[in-house]
């Protein structure tokens, strides 16, 4: 058996239908960012545990929540509110942790986006670190999200989990965005600054992990960055065989883009009035 972690700031739309996948685990734990909708009240419906945290960054809120509650078991699982356990993984995990060859695994999501399965145009298979053993693995912040340090191997499962990424709808996906790429024009900067394209990885980079962080790096110093993006994902990737979904969700991607550029130049020729004025804004958790 291993324990759950499930991630929490708002999320009364996808908590509840969250922990019922999750509840094959005989331990769930609710990492919750002092949520001001019916999250919590919803949790203490379900045999959980449920901690609090203030949220600082994605890196910060996952090494703490390794570090400061403890599991009941030696393997943990991941599980953010708008991502759900399915019965496959949950046996592969099982079967995965009965060794100790890794210290962590890595699980391909399948975006879902306007009801159907967005195969082609989100990189399929793109994986995250998910089951893990939590004293052997932390997490430090890149941009808006968060990049593992793992002190041992790792390895890749097979069966995958479904990821409803705009499930409270397309305003709260807009917001959300806007703060992303507030964070991700920061770290543009920095890459820009200090940071390389590794092309060995690129090109022979052993893992999609690795491949793909190196993509990143490379997009960072594209010209018309966010049209690169759309041609990529919808003809390149194949997002044309999406449907109407796979193309919104080719927009949606290339807008993000622009919104990052955008803000880049705007860091670059602030004034000083004007970063008085842009101050910056609350840590929020998604």
């Amino acid at each position: 058996m291993f324990s759950i972690y499930i991630l929490t700031y708002n999320e009364e739309i996808d908590i509840a239908d969250c922990i019922e996948s999750a509840m094959l685990s005989d331990d769930v734990i609710v990492v919750d960012s002092f949520s001001s909708d019916r999250t919590v009240e919803i949790a203490q419906q379900y045999p959980v545990r449920l901690v609090q945290h203030a949220f600082e960054s994605h890196g910060k809120q996952r090494t703490w929540m390794l570090q400061a509650v403890p599991a009941k078991h030696e393997w943990v699982y991941i599980l953010e509110a708008d991502e759900r356990m399915t019965p496959e993984l949950f046996r592969e995990c099982q079967q995965a942790i009965q060794t100790n060859e890794c210290v962590g695994y890595y699980v391909a999501e399948r975006v879902m986006f306007m009801n159907r399965w967005i195969r082609h145009a989100t990189q399929y298979p793109r994986y995250q670190l998910r089951l893990l053993r939590p004293d052997q693995v932390f997490f430090t912040d890149y941009g808006h999200t968060e990049r593992e340090v793992c002190q041992g191997p790792t390895s890749f499962l097979q069966n995958t989990y479904p990821h409803y990424t705009c499930s409270k709808g397309m305003s709260r996906w807009i917001e959300k965005h806007n703060r992303y790429s507030t964070d991700e024009a920061k770290e543009t900067i920095r890459q820009l600054e200090s940071g390389k394209v590794s092309w060995r990885q690129i090109f022979l980079g052993k893992t999609e992990v690795e491949r793909r962080r190196a993509l990143k790096d490379l997009s960072l110093r594209t010209p018309l960055r966010p049209l690169v993006r759309f041609f990529y994902m919808y003809f390149l990737l194949g997002g044309i065989l999406d449907g109407y979904p796979g193309f919104t969700w080719c927009v949606l991607q290339a807008f993000y883009e622009f919104l990052i550029v955008v803000k880049v130049w705007e860091l670059r020729h602030a004034s000083p009035k004007s970063d008085r004025v842009a101050q910056p804004e609350t840590p929020t958790q998604v």
